[in-house]
């Protein structure tokens, strides 16, 4: 049974997954650790966290806890996964938030789920902000999306992983099991890609029309709801998306590909019946996606 969490990572996600267990009724302590002090006093303000610890002792904060959740960016989960598998026993499970998940599964193969090792369950919720920060945390985030979860195959359920599936059940998360290539190849699609695309055409906007004043007062005047929609994740941070491009680099290009190539096809066929082909094909997909 879980009696003590530690969230390795306590800016949006992982103190949205403390004040989500607490919102669920979770009795026990939840233990945070993060590169910056700052970062967890807020989250230990807004009751995220009970307590914080340095990175220094994490170790031995974490190796007196059921549950360990990984929340920090993928690269940063990968070092984690590698400083905590000598302290952890198999009496205890460690997960984890990351966005891409074949580098973190092949890691946990290696590392847990073995005789005398922490179970390990790979986890990725598809929830988030533009922003992040401890400070735009919140209970509710998880509520109706997607958690996916890339357990291995060769790995037998603990009681544990059942209990923190129940959790996240619990925030109003809905969950689905996939394999991790899987997993990256679909989310390099439905999310790397329009984060991409908007990100590049933000760019180019701001390339083409923000070194003048009076362009940069039409765009603003003229721009409306479509414009708005296709480069809101624009304000996404660098530091948000830098390792899930690194680490989902072949997924993430092909798609990118993909693209461009449609792109040249729309632009090959401004003028011709093709277009309503198009059209045809983006509002079907729509109706799909919605119905």
């Amino acid at each position: 049974m879980m009696r003590r969490v530690l969230i390795v990572g306590t800016g949006l996600i992982g103190g949205s997954v403390g004040l989500a267990l607490r919102a669920a009724g979770f009795e026990g302590e939840i233990a945070g650790t993060g590169p910056t002090e700052e970062t967890l006093t807020i989250a230990r303000n807004r009751g995220a966290i009970d307590s914080w610890h340095t990175t220094s002792a994490a170790d031995s904060t974490a190796a007196g806890c059921d549950a360990i959740v990984l929340a920090g960016p993928v690269l940063s989960i990968l070092d984690w996964m590698q400083r905590l598998a000598p302290v952890l026993g198999e009496h205890q499970l460690v997960t984890d938030v990351g966005s891409t998940k074949v580098q973190i599964a092949a890691l946990a193969a290696k590392l847990y789920n073995q005789p005398g090792r922490a179970r390990f369950l790979p986890g990725h919720p598809m929830a988030g902000k533009e922003a992040g920060g401890a400070a735009l945390a919140e209970a509710g985030l998880f509520r109706n999306a997607m958690w996916l979860f890339t357990p291995s195959a060769a790995a037998q359920p603990s009681a544990l992983e059942a209990e923190w599936r129940a959790w996240v059940a619990k925030f109003g998360a809905r969950t689905m099991d996939l394999d991790a290539a899987r997993h990256d190849e679909l989310c390099a699609w439905v999310s790397h890609l329009p984060q991409m695309l908007s990100t590049a055409l933000a760019a180019l906007l701001e390339e083409s029309f923000g070194g003048d004043a009076k362009s940069r007062a039409e765009i603003a005047a003229i721009g409306g709801r479509a414009l708005g929609e296709m480069t809101r994740l624009g304000a996404s941070p660098y530091s948000m998306w830098r390792d899930i491009a690194l680490s989902n680099t072949e997924p993430i290009a092909q798609t990118l590909n993909a693209l461009e190539q449609r792109l040249a096809h729309v632009r090959e066929n401004l003028r011709t019946p093709q277009l309503k082909e198009e059209f045809r094909l983006a509002n079907q997909f729509r109706k799909r996606r919605d119905g």
